[in-house]
């Protein structure tokens, strides 16, 4: 094994060998390290330098030059090395016990070295069945170290592979579970596979490895692989589709090449159906199609164009069929419904919300959307009230588990996330109820509608029988999905689906002052900032944003807590606008861990350190460990052993493998985006001008309406005006609303 060529004169180059005693620093992203040899006199030298991959325990041979550090002294400065075998018992021992084998701790290793002493790698190499002669070691364990004994050797060749083309080390498991054995193949051959394959690895590190490997700048596949990105990133960004003469700009940016080997590719992915050019929506609400046209046309990735079409059809479908259960509530029989569920409740349902039952009574497809304290929750517990009486089997559901959790809670009824609902398996990648196997329901209920992307709106869409009532419920105003699409607004926009707008804040909620202010900013109006003792609702003036980080920092971990007996991590979330800069999302939670969970066994990966106690964030979906992006857990353990960090997610313990420790986010600050779909008992909002480029109104509304008991904003009262003041929202492109008008008469 060996590094990066030396870079000095012969004259100056000695060799020195030893055992690798301790690892004092090393950064996965680049190699480089400080480590401590121990020479055969048992003395010992510092080295520095690109020391890939090796380990304590390990032999190694380095080539390099002697310098004197004005701080650390005498080093030697890492030119190459390479790898000798731990021979002796002592070296095998540290070796084995440095955690570099999954299932082999200190102790393991002190045993194994016991039995077969300096034979000991041989016996994992090649008779690894005798490992069972140790004792607390079976069949099935000694199975799992030989395959991490195989893994570890095969992914150290790929990280050096990886690192010779300046891809982060930290990816190489990742890969390595991704392709398993074809790793090199894959990734010498066709390159911009990473990109697509292994999230994490940009279009521009696949693009790197492509260029050293010898394909043109202007080579067809390059090109391709461009367009691809570029659309993927669209989704990214919320959108369906790039209009044509933006994504052939971005193109002609990213690669530096003419745009006709842009507009060539984009021929040939249409041609093989990866993407579709539509030229505009049609009567049938499907496209008139081709690979020609003007600025107008949109070009899609292929699924989000199939899930956007279905998605229209499946409402239109749904909209037109006749009700499986129609209700016949006439000559009163509702009006005395709805008098018995005021009772039970001890309340006196709003014209409005009457109304809006009625609808939900005969409509096939409603949306209800309305702010905080409009009494949506009330008016859900009406319908099912009414509906799982007379309407046959009602199903509830939420994108989120917490929504879901709410909405249960609201309602005194089962409640699943929308994949447990349709039955995802995570295997296969595929929800078990669709089209073909529907669920059982004459009515579907859907809280938080505004998280519904456009592809997972399709699922579930798809998945509702026809006759069966679909109820949408959300509040509009808010941020839109995370994920592609904009379906709440565009089925409003549409102008074919009924909706019901609740606008009266009821008394209860007009105590609230965040509610209050939610809907006065909503509105363009500055929050009442008059705050009282008993308020719920507080601005602290900070203009300097380092003022306002102490103070931010010094609310979460002492005042609010103990003001209000709240929990500072369980109970306080901090929202901000940005990830970046003094008071963005990163550095927060630093300033926020270093105060509420100092210290704790650390794992470091992909350039970020995890804490056992720390608060995380999941920030993508992962199917295979049934977690989703936006999910916050705690860290309960670190296992350096099994190479495993648990984390308890709503109520489960999870094992995350080392390699897909890149998912996880420090949360004890998390962006307003990530907050979508949650409540927090208390939002806590730094406000400030370093966000200028953020300050939007629906951002200020989104966040104010995560806040359950306690919303806390601290800044200049400035950048708070310009939020209010600024309603412009970043469009989407989106198609959903065309097509429904074309479809639903």
């Amino acid at each position: 094994m060996s590094g990066a060529p030396s870079t000095f004169s012969s004259k100056s180059l000695v060799t020195v060998e030893g055992t690798l005693d301790k690892i004092v620093f090393a950064n996965e992203e680049n190699g480089w390290s400080v480590v401590r040899l121990q020479l055969a006199d048992s003395s010992t030298v510092t080295a520095v330098g690109n020391l890939l991959a090796a380990q304590p325990g390990e032999r190694l041979q380095l080539t390099g030059s002697w310098e004197n550090n004005s701080r650390y002294g005498r080093q030697l400065k890492v030119a190459s090395f390479t790898t000798v075998r731990p021979a002796s018992v002592a070296a095998i021992e540290k070796y084995l016990g440095c955690g570099l084998i999954r299932g082999i701790g200190k102790a393991m290793a002190q045993r194994l070295v016991a039995q077969f002493g300096e034979e000991t790698l041989d016996i994992i190499e090649d008779q690894p069945d005798r490992l069972a002669e140790v004792e607390g070691i079976g069949p099935k364990r000694s199975k799992a170290i030989r395959q991490a004994w195989v893994e570890q050797r095969e992914v150290k060749q790929l990280m050096l592979f990886l690192h010779e083309h300046d891809v982060s080390t930290a990816h190489a498991l990742k890969v390595f579970k991704r392709y398993g054995a074809d790793a090199l193949r894959v990734v010498g051959e066709q390159p911009y596979r990473l990109a697509t394959d292994i999230w994490g690895i940009g279009f521009r590190t696949a693009d790197g490895i492509a260029g050293k490997l010898g394909i043109a700048p202007d080579a067809p596949q390059r090109a391709q692989a461009a367009v691809i990105h570029l659309l993927r990133e669209g989704t990214g960004r919320g959108h369906l589709f790039l209009p044509r003469a933006t994504l052939l700009r971005e193109a002609v940016a990213l690669l530096s090449i003419e745009e006709e080997h842009i507009a060539a590719a984009v021929e040939v992915l249409a041609a093989n159906a990866t993407i579709v050019v539509e030229r505009s929506v049609t009567g049938d609400g499907v496209e008139e199609s081709g690979a020609s046209g003007g600025e107008e046309e949109a070009i899609f990735l292929a699924a989000f164009h199939a899930s956007e079409i279905s998605l229209a059809r499946q409402l239109a479908n749904l909209a037109s069929a006749p009700l499986a259960q129609p209700l016949d509530l006439a000559g009163g029989e509702l009006v005395r419904a709805l008098d018995k569920f005021e009772r039970g409740e001890s309340i006196q349902l709003a014209p409005q919300q009457r109304r809006a039952i009625e609808s939900a009574v005969r409509s096939r497809v409603l949306v209800i959307t309305g702010g905080p304290g409009t009494g949506k929750t009330t008016l859900v517990r009406g319908i099912v009230h009414i509906l799982s009486r007379h309407g046959g089997r009602l199903l509830l559901t939420a994108p989120t588990g917490r929504a879901a959790k709410r909405l249960a809670e609201a309602t005194g009824r089962e409640a699943k996330t929308v994949h447990r609902l349709l039955e995802f398996e995570p295997r296969t990648r595929t929800f078990q109820r669709g089209e073909e196997r529907p669920l059982n329901a004459g009515a579907v209920i859907v809280d938080e509608a505004s998280m519904l992307d456009t592809v997972l709106a399709n699922h579930l869409v798809c998945a509702v029988p026809a006759g069966c009532r679909l109820i949408l419920v959300g509040d509009v105003d808010q941020l839109p999905s995370v994920g592609a699409g904009n379906v709440l607004f565009d089925l409003i926009d549409s102008h074919k689906i009924e909706v019901i707008r609740l606008t009266e804040i009821f008394r209860q909620a007009e105590r609230s002052a965040i509610v209050v202010n939610a809907h006065r900013v909503n509105h363009g109006e500055m929050p009442d900032l008059s705050s009282r003792a008993d308020s719920d609702f507080f601005m602290i003036e900070r203009p300097d944003a380092g003022d306002l980080l102490t103070t931010l920092t010094h609310l979460v971990a002492e005042r609010i807590p103990a003001a209000f007996g709240l929990d500072p991590i369980r109970d306080i979330q901090v929202l901000t606008p940005m990830n970046r800069g003094s008071l963005g999302v990163a550095n927060l939670n630093e300033e926020l861990r270093r105060l509420l969970n100092p210290s704790g066994r650390e794992i470091a990966r992909g350039g970020s350190v995890l804490r056992a106690g720390d608060k995380v964030m999941q920030i993508r979906n992962n199917y295979d460990l049934d977690v989703f992006n936006g999910d916050l857990g705690r860290i309960d353990q670190v296992d350096t052993i099994e190479h495993k960090v648990w984390v308890t997610i709503d109520g489960r313990r999870i094992g995350y493998e080392f390699a897909d420790l890149d998912e996880l986010r420090l949360a004890y600050a998390c962006s307003i985006h990530k907050s979508q779909g949650s409540e927090y008992p208390c939002v806590v909002l730094p406000v400030h001008t370093q966000h200028f480029v953020m300050l939007e109104r629906n951002l200020i509304y989104t966040a104010l309406t995560r806040a359950r008991r306690l919303a806390v904003l601290v800044g200049e009262q400035r950048a708070l005006a310009i939020a209010v003041r600024n309603q412009r929202t970043r469009s989407r492109n989106t198609r959903l609303a065309q097509r429904l008008r074309a479809l639903v008469s």
